[in-house]
């Protein structure tokens, strides 16, 4: 008897493990899949991984990357962190079929958490895990965001079975997906999460009202939120590190109010508007949603030799030069960057969930279609400026997050529980044939004249022009030719997607006739859903995307440039401008670079590139001990050269200047002689200072050992002396000591460090020792104790009560 309980658990288990396996099947030949960003990451994280495997410990910071910078959202393992080894347990196979997999278990777990039938349960998940939005993010490496998107229907369910009176299961559930939610460490996507989340709970709180039932939804908020905070406070290390860090970021406020030109800056608390709303979905691109190639697909698709721009290639140039070109023609004509693939959630299950709207009734349908449509306008973004600015204006936090479009995650979320829901409800006895009937009828025709009114509204009113189109000029009538092949490639998605629908909609039609039996229909379904994702999924990602692991996991050969520097020994920085430094994480691989590759860099550090490195100020660059730079020679190959000029790894100047704004700071560095002077926001100093020294042409400092976390110099000098290092000034961990002494040390030219230098012999070191890692540390193991406690306090109550009633 229990055997049969649990067989069809298990036959979901392994049909999850079967379906991730089968879709990445070059991981079972020791294949990776070649990620750009991860392939960066493996750059920038080169030192930290170095210093971890010889010193085993964490250093927390890292040379290697922007002159240095904080490893915490780069690469950090923290004390005490269980949650981890939680999530190793379920992420077992190879990457990334572990994230689909955790797709499927976790969407699984939420339809249990709903009362669906296993069948349907196992239906909802693949559709949702093969949705191509969360397979496409595989392709530039956006893993932590598949993370943390795979443990969203986790969290979800805890929740549910809360307000579902279970408290004692939603509590520990809540609070362990909590945990491992932020351990994803994307938290744009855990905020999103939040808005899907406070939706539920409106819809919750109202229902509560209009029933006479507050006491009972107040009792459950509180549940839920314990969880919520405990679930969090696990990963308080992470957090509170990241919070510290965000204040220092791109993402924190700038104290600068004038722009790299001269321009007044428009002042903000996070990120600048129009970076925020850069990725913003067009309204019409919301057709993507449920045709696939609606605004012609990614940035670039391959077109056949059916095409008209195929043919006018050929018919001009040849069919050998038509093959090469139609690999990759711009066939994406919405006003968004770049895109992989559109964000496709597929006909069917769309299908379904517009079912789900006409025949399921209650708050969850409410909750489900408020949030959807919600995620839909925010994700226009700029499209849709009166609730974008609303939102980046007064919603906490919204402006520390780019990409709006991503919002939509939401969608990717509640689209498949309603159309899961539906299909419960359909298959339900408890609903008469005739209201079935009419729901079925009511979604074809709604949802199937949507897609109709969508293709006659692109063919009306677009252009169907995109943004690289000034690129097909050249050739008379090639412009137009791709204007007919996105024409024809919407059409052809059209009839695709209602084709989709009749077929859905007629196996729901002969079930209701009693000609098809339900669990063949639910079979058929999955077959359909399958077929109508997976031939979209695997345009975009395939097997042609692997690559050998030895080739993933040392993605960089070091060039002849890069050789010629390695054999200098000393400590210096590389300048690459044969690529955008601050785009690069393979220089970081080699070299201590002043690029990098990193989405919230170090603000102050990033208007330094760009008001002074980006300008050509070499004293900046000297000042950053930039000792090679690394350029393309005549044949286009990286070359080594040497800055003689680099100021090396400290030196003593003869005069402190003091400012009282950064703006005047950053204006000072145009013209000062950083090698003779420096210069200090007064502003920021915690007593009222004076900087006088006597010029003493003898003293002497230098860089005895560099370390990660270390470094440690020696001076010598008659007098008092003032010491610039070409290091970055970070507060929050950097101490200075003079021969084991702790002695205050400033921020000078912007970025770097600086002190007061006694005269004398002394050792100088600097120490990275971040106390936040100790203070998270104590609150994790707080929260895991509280989270352990209350959970076996509440089952041997709940087991005690049930002894008691027996």
């Amino acid at each position: 008897m229990k055997l049969k309980k649990i067989l069809p658990y298990t036959v979901a288990f392994l049909l999850f493990v079967i379906a991730s396996l089968l879709y990445f099947h070059p991981v079972l030949k020791g294949q990776k899949l070649a990620q750009s960003d991860i392939t960066q990451f493996i750059g920038m994280a080169k030192e930290i991984k170095d210093y971890r495997a010889n010193n085993d410990a964490e250093p927390y910071w890292t040379g290697a990357s922007f002159s240095g910078m904080p490893a915490y959202q780069i690469s950090a393992y923290y004390p005490y962190d269980f949650v981890r080894t939680i999530d190793k347990v379920f992420r077992f196979l190879p990457r990334p079929a572990d994230y689909t997999f955790l797709y499927f278990l976790s969407f699984f777990v939420l339809m249990l958490a709903l009362k669906v039938k296993w069948r349907l349960a196992i239906l909802g998940a693949l559709s949702f895990g093969f949705s191509t939005y969360l397979i496409i993010i595989f392709i530039p490496g956006h893993n932590s965001k598949a993370h943390a998107i795979a443990y969203m229907p986790l969290v979800v369910a805890g929740v549910l079975l809360v307000f579902r009176k279970k408290f004692v299961l939603g509590f520990i559930l809540t609070g362990l997906a909590m945990a491992l939610e932020i351990y994803a460490n994307h938290i744009q996507m855990t905020y999103y999460l939040g808005f899907c989340l406070l939706i539920l709970g409106i819809v919750e709180l109202v229902h509560a009202i209009k029933e006479g039932e507050l006491s009972r939804f107040i009792k459950q908020a509180i549940v839920i939120i314990a969880a919520v905070i405990l679930g969090i406070g696990a990963n308080a290390p992470r957090l509170m590190a990241m919070k510290e860090y965000t204040d220092f970021s791109t993402r924190g406020k700038s104290e600068l109010t004038i722009n790299a030109d001269g321009s007044k800056k428009q002042e903000t608390q996070g990120l600048d508007k129009s970076y925020i709303t850069q990725y913003s979905y067009a309204k019409l691109e919301t057709f993507n949603l449920f045709v696939p190639r609606f605004m012609g697909g990614g940035t670039v698709e391959e077109l056949g030799d059916d095409s008209e721009f195929y043919k006018l290639i050929a018919k001009t140039a040849g069919k050998k030069v038509a093959n090469d070109y139609s690999k990759q023609v711009l066939t994406y004509w919405g006003d968004q960057p770049i895109i992989e693939a559109p964000a496709y959630i597929g006909a069917v299950i769309f299908f379904l969930f517009f079912l789900g709207i006409f025949l399921v009734k209650g708050k969850l349908k409410q909750w489900l279609v408020a949030a959807t449509v919600f995620s839909i306008l925010l994700s226009w973004g700029r499209n849709f400026e009166i609730l974008t600015n609303i939102f980046i204006d007064y919603v906490p936090l919204y402006n520390k997050f780019r990409a709006v479009s991503s919002i939509q995650i939401i969608a990717e979320l509640c689209v498949p529980i309603l159309g899961v829901l539906a299909l419960k409800e359909f298959f339900s006895p408890g609903i008469s044939n005739k209201k079935k009937k009419e729901a079925l009828k009511n979604a074809f025709f709604t949802f199937s004249g949507l897609i109709v009114f969508g293709y006659l509204l692109a063919q009306s009113f677009a252009t169907f022009e995109g943004l690289r189109d000034a690129s097909y000029n050249d050739l008379p009538g090639l412009l137009d030719a791709v204007i007919a092949d996105r024409k024809s490639i919407l059409l052809m998605d059209s009839l695709r997607s209602i084709g989709l629908v009749i077929l859905a909609a007629g196996i729901l039609w002969f079930t209701l006739k009693e000609k098809l039996k339900k669990q063949y229909a639910i079979i058929a379904l999955v077959i359909f859903i399958l077929i109508d994702l997976l031939s979209i999924d695997k345009r975009y990602v395939n097997e042609s995307d692997f690559r050998s692991s030895r080739k993933v996991e040392k993605p960089f050969i070091a060039s002849n440039a890069s050789k010629q520097i390695l054999k200098d020994e000393s400590h210096y920085r590389v300048a690459n401008f044969t690529v955008d430094p601050m785009q690069d994480g393979s220089t970081s691989y080699f070299h201590q670079s002043i690029g990098g590759y990193h989405a919230a860099k170090m603000g102050r550090y990033k208007e330094l590139f760009d008001y002074q490195i980006a300008k050509n100020n070499m004293r900046v660059l000297n000042m950053l001990n930039t000792k090679y730079f690394i350029i393309a020679d005549q044949n286009n190959q990286p070359q080594a050269q040497l800055n003689p000029d680099a100021y090396g790894n400290a030196w003593f100047v003869q005069n402190v200047l003091l400012v009282t704004s950064a703006d005047q700071e950053m204006k000072t560095l145009d013209s000062l002689s950083t090698q003779l002077s420096a210069v200090i926001d007064k502003s920021k100093l915690l007593e009222n200072s004076t900087f006088n020294f006597q010029k003493d042409t003898t003293a002497s400092i230098s860089l005895d050992k560099y370390g990660v976390t270390e470094l440690k110099y020696t001076s010598n000098a008659k007098t008092e002396q003032f010491a610039v290092f070409s290091e970055i000034y970070y507060k929050d961990g950097w101490n200075a000591y003079v021969d084991g002494e702790l002695t205050p040390h400033y921020r000078v030219n912007y970025v770097l460090r600086g002190m007061r230098v006694p005269e004398g012999n002394h050792e100088i070191v600097f120490k990275f020792e971040p106390k936040v890692i100790q203070k998270g540390s104590f609150l994790s193991l707080s929260s895991y104790a509280f989270l352990f406690i209350i959970s076996l306090g509440c089952i041997l109550y709940n087991k005690k009560k049930n002894q008691d009633k027996a």
